[in-house]
């Protein structure tokens, strides 16, 4: 794909799309050029087991919650949640979270189904979910991440990052928007502010494995859910995916969701780092 006429953001995105690596002696491909996280030996839980009550332990590099978490401003802990339980609840009843829903994600059609920024956070929590659950990772911070990643954008989504930087010094980023202007007033912990401050490929890798969780569930999602409203729109059809790409992925949503997240799972379990293997 030619780069000619794009902006600056959008090469740099571009240039992500490979991911980064492999680079650990195998064949894992990470979100970050500096992806660092260690998560461990992974123990899977299968349905049963969860099904039973079976209480599932973190995995040695999973993020724990402490009192009232790390925040900027001290406050005591609360009786039934963790910290990032409260982080999560934050973000869902806050006024950014709700803004989501006027921002576009990529087409514009009020009066349709198409998916805003609001359904995307939600798809991405959804996402962020199953990997780190089956890692044996934090899923509450992992879903605190994934709502609030994108409240930093502006109404146009992308386009308004091209718009609103020549305004911003050093520019207009909504990763960095969002965890240091929009979100600042919830104090939310410091984990949860740098996984969404980094979200973004082309950002330094998170201090989490769940941070970089939602890294992946974040393109996971989009790619999926993007080429779906794609289709719907009439823009595509699915019959002009690459041949690799449906014997790989297949042609649907369900398919390729649970492609994309059974490939981060296997290879971060085999890895003992969060990412997927190449050919996924």
């Amino acid at each position: 794909m030619s780069n000619q006429g794009a902006t600056e953001r959008a090469r740099i995105w571009a240039s992500t799309m490979d991911g980064h690596g492999p680079d650990r002696g195998g064949d894992l491909r990470t979100a970050h050029h500096d992806s660092h996280a260690i998560i461990g030996e992974v123990s899977t839980h299968a349905r049963p087991e969860r099904d039973a009550g079976h209480h599932l332990p973190l995995t040695e590099g999973a993020t724990r919650g402490g009192g009232g978490g790390d925040r900027a401003v001290e406050e005591a802990p609360d009786q039934f949640r963790t910290c990032f339980e409260r982080d999560r609840d934050r973000i869902l009843h806050s006024t950014a979270f709700r803004r989501l829903a006027g921002k576009t994600q990529v087409f514009v059609f009020p009066e349709d189904h198409q998916r805003s920024r609001l359904t995307h956070a939600l798809e991405v929590a959804q996402v962020s979910r199953a990997v780190a659950a089956r890692l044996g990772l934090n899923v509450a911070l992992a879903e605190a991440i994934a709502l609030g990643h994108d409240c930093g954008h502006g109404p146009g989504g992308h386009a308004s990052e091209d718009a609103l930087s020549p305004y911003v010094d050093g520019g207009y980023d909504h990763a960095q928007w969002g965890a240091d202007v929009t979100l600042a007033p919830l104090n939310l912990c410091v984990q949860t502010l740098d996984g969404i401050r980094n979200h973004s490929w082309s950002r330094p890798a998170p201090d989490t494995p769940e941070g970089e969780v939602v890294s992946w569930a974040d393109r996971i999602a989009y790619v999926c859910h993007d080429f779906e409203d794609a289709v719907h729109t009439g823009i595509v059809t699915a019959d002009e995916l690459p041949a690799g790409v449906v014997q790989r992925c297949g042609t649907t949503r369900r398919e390729q969701l649970a492609t994309f997240i059974d490939g981060v799972v296997s290879a971060s379990t085999a890895a003992g780092h969060i990412g997927m293997d190449s050919d996924t």
